[in-house]
């Protein structure tokens, strides 16, 4: 059989293909934010962990097989999602209402799928640099969430290994390769896939900051034809 289950839907999926790849494909969601298509499996965030034939596993590193039955949207396991999201959120500084990312982030967007009304911990509240050397982007390490999708961009696609990740514990943070450690004297340009992959407000252009207006970014509800007027 070259299909399983996943939540009672049949998903079929080719040779080689991971949980994720074959669900995204054929159109079913599940949380994630280090996982991305164009890019090899990585395993960091651990939201996309679902029950396989009643064990735990994350669907972005796990091989799809024949037969599988596969539990995603589950109380227990958003459950365990939400908590997740919730120590990103306290673990880092995001402020959503103010962020130029607000409506095309991922973390936000799963933050209103799983429900999160509140931040469950207690607030960090890190001070980390703002990184504003380059001349056309700019790092705000104060939304970085340690996904390693810039990491994985630079050394897979790119093939400049502008980012690193350094340190341990709360300590880990993102390292950019250059002899100052600032963006602005490192080899990322605008085109490469790191400077745009971040699923959250870390790594943006300069000079276009809210530029989608509300109601037409890639999360906001969609538009049931009412006039909000």
């Amino acid at each position: 059989m070259n299909h399983f289950l996943l939540d009672g839907a049949e998903v079929p999926f080719t040779e080689g293909d991971t949980l994720m790849d074959a669900a995204q494909r054929a159109g079913h969601a599940i949380a994630h934010l280090c996982w991305d298509a164009r890019l090899g499996q990585s395993g960091a965030c651990r939201l996309c962990t679902v029950r396989i034939d009643g064990r735990l596993a994350a669907a972005c590193t796990t091989r799809a097989q024949g037969g599988q039955v596969v539990e995603n949207r589950t109380p227990e396991l958003d459950a365990r999602r939400l908590r997740l999201t919730q120590m990103l959120f306290v673990e880092g500084n995001h402020f959503c209402p103010g962020c130029e990312k607000s409506g095309e982030c991922l973390l936000q967007a799963t933050a209103y799928d799983l429900g999160m009304t509140d931040m469950h911990y207690d607030m960090m509240a890190p001070s980390r640099p703002v990184d504003a050397s380059h001349p056309d982007l700019w790092l705000e390490l104060n939304r970085c969430i340690l996904c390693k999708l810039c990491v994985r961009a630079s050394h897979e696609t790119d093939g400049k290994d502008v980012f690193a990740i350094g340190g341990h514990g709360t300590g880990t943070h993102l390292l950019v390769n250059s002899p100052t450690g600032l963006l602005g004297d490192s080899a990322l340009s605008t085109d490469d896939l790191a400077a745009c992959i971040c699923p959250v407000g870390a790594i943006l252009p300069k000079r276009r900051g809210f530029a989608v207006p509300i109601g037409k970014r890639r999360f906001d509800p969609p538009d049931n034809g009412n006039d909000p007027t």
